[in-house]
């Protein structure tokens, strides 16, 4: 069950760039998710995300502690729908339908967590350095808050200058 999960039912073993296949597939299944239940699905959905991969991780990486997998995407999952909230939060307050996720939003969501996962600035990779199974999990929670603060101020921007 930890593999199933830690690997989001085996989207981790796609090559290559199996963190970015991790990534587009919480894309696809957090617009899902947006568009059924709108932001307080996905909000769920990003808990649950987040607690049962600080589980996943710690039971298979069990016995690699200072492994971080690439198969593992569990993690870029829970940070990529860290990263989604923000927009779907926007357009929910909008009262925008639920099946309306403007592409720039999820677009942007998606190339500025992948930015902050790979480059790695200042608290993501103090968490990345930990070398345990909280690490793994922690770096991306962190690269997905900082993508949502980018989403967020790239659209304000975008709206108040082209609008």
């Amino acid at each position: 069950m930890s593999r199933l999960i830690a690997t989001f039912f085996y989207v981790g073993y796609l090559r290559p760039m199996s963190g970015t296949w991790g990534s587009a597939a919480a894309v696809a299944v957090g617009l899902i998710l947006h568009g059924i239940g709108g932001f307080p699905l996905l909000a769920a959905a990003t808990v649950a995300a987040i607690g049962w991969g600080f589980w996943a991780c710690e039971t298979y990486l069990a016995l690699r502690p200072s492994d971080d997998p690439s198969e593992v995407v569990i993690d870029e999952v829970a940070g990529q729908w860290i990263a989604l909230l923000f927009p779907s939060f926007g357009f929910w307050m909008h009262g925008l339908d639920n099946w309306t996720f403007p592409y720039p939003g999820w677009v942007a969501a998606f190339f500025f967590f992948r930015l902050f996962d790979i480059w790695k600035p200042w608290v993501i990779g103090r968490a990345d350095r930990r070398g345990d199974p909280a690490g793994v999990m922690l770096d991306d929670l962190w690269a997905g808050l900082f993508a949502g603060i980018a989403t967020v101020i790239v659209a304000g921007l975008a709206h108040g200058l082209l609008m």
